[in-house]
């Protein structure tokens, strides 16, 4: 039998746990050239579904005019997809083919 007053709880000291925060994975948004959306379309993309000025949609929509893609932004893995979305249905609205894509970003 024990004392009363001398009866262990079983609480010891707790350790906190630090709970280490991963950063999320970021995923590319791609924009690839075809031969039959108007670049000022693409322009428009850019402007409206990737917030860029219209000079960097400018530049972007040259570069995937002369190098046949450009990356839009770096997004968490489910805004890109959206985006990726968005760009499919707009283009599809429009009557154009154009494309775009999601790759790991390195």
């Amino acid at each position: 039998m024990t004392a009363k007053g001398s009866e262990q709880s079983g609480a010891g000291v707790l350790e906190r746990q630090r709970r280490k925060t991963e950063t999320p994975r970021l995923y590319r948004v791609l924009l690839i050239n075809d031969d039959y959306t108007t670049m000022d379309f693409v322009v428009r993309v850019l402007e409206g579904v990737f917030q860029k000025s219209p000079a960097e949609a400018f530049r972007l929509m040259m570069r995937v005019h002369t190098q046949g893609q450009a990356a839009c932004g770096a997004y968490t893995y489910e805004v890109a997809e959206t985006k990726v979305a968005t760009v499919r249905d707009l283009a599809a609205d429009a009557g154009f083919p154009l494309q775009a894509t999601i790759e790991e970003d390195t």
